[in-house]
């Protein structure tokens, strides 16, 4: 008997859905924000091998880079009480994403500054510019100017990942289709709406960072 499609039963759950997306983009949000601000200060010491921070930033990227996040996420949430630190679900989930995050941006930022060519230091420090500012423009605004789209498709795979979050009952996206799905046993349109509404959200993270890019790094690097 070919199988009936009836999509009926999972947007009697469109508010759920839509509160679990939203959720996801929030996740997503904090994570980006705070990920890519522990990768600017990662990438800094590493590039210019401020000791012992250095060497710190280049374990943390190791063990971050060679281990899945969802194990990352269990010992956030699981592992660390057993220390005394307890955390929500929606705590260890940014935490996770946040630190998952920022190991990757370390290196994509540090190729970056890396890439900054000595002889505009050189001319930025012969200006009298004070050591901040040939950070801000001479550096970093290039720098990102540079690995903008790398830190764009990082941002969206750490969306993605964040699906993993519902483990621990985390009620983004995914957490919230298994449960319509358990309410409704219909896993084939339950899965299908979920994997579109992941589609649109990595559009519109892509879009939209791909504008703030313009507006804000690209079109200011020079």
């Amino acid at each position: 008997m070919a199988y009936q499609f009836d999509f009926a039963p999972v947007f009697e759950h469109t508010n759920l859905l839509l509160s679990g997306a939203g959720f996801t983009l929030a996740l997503t949000a904090v994570g980006a924000v705070l990920g890519i601000g522990l990768g600017i200060v990662g990438a800094i010491c590493r590039a210019w091998r401020i000791r012992p921070f250095d060497s710190v930033f280049g374990v943390y990227v190791e063990i971050i880079r060679n281990t899945p996040f969802l194990v990352q996420l269990f010992f956030i949430f699981f592992g660390l009480p057993a220390l005394g630190i307890k955390m929500t679900e929606w705590q260890a989930a940014v935490l996770a994403m946040v630190i998952n995050l920022g190991a990757y941006s370390t290196e994509i930022i540090r190729a970056g500054i890396q890439a900054t060519p000595r002889g505009q230091l050189e001319a930025a420090a012969s200006l009298a510019l004070s050591r901040f500012q040939i950070f801000r423009h001479v550096v970093l605004r290039p720098a990102l100017a540079k690995v903008w789209p790398a830190l764009t498709s990082q941002v969206i795979i750490v969306m993605l990942g964040s699906a993993v979050c519902s483990q621990i009952a985390t009620e983004e996206l995914t957490f919230a289709a298994n449960f319509i799905q358990s309410r409704n046993f219909r896993a084939f349109e339950t899965y299908f709406v979920t994997t579109a509404l992941y589609f649109v959200m990595a559009l519109l993270i892509r879009q939209l960072l791909m504008q703030i890019g313009q507006r804000y790094v690209v079109g200011r690097a020079g």
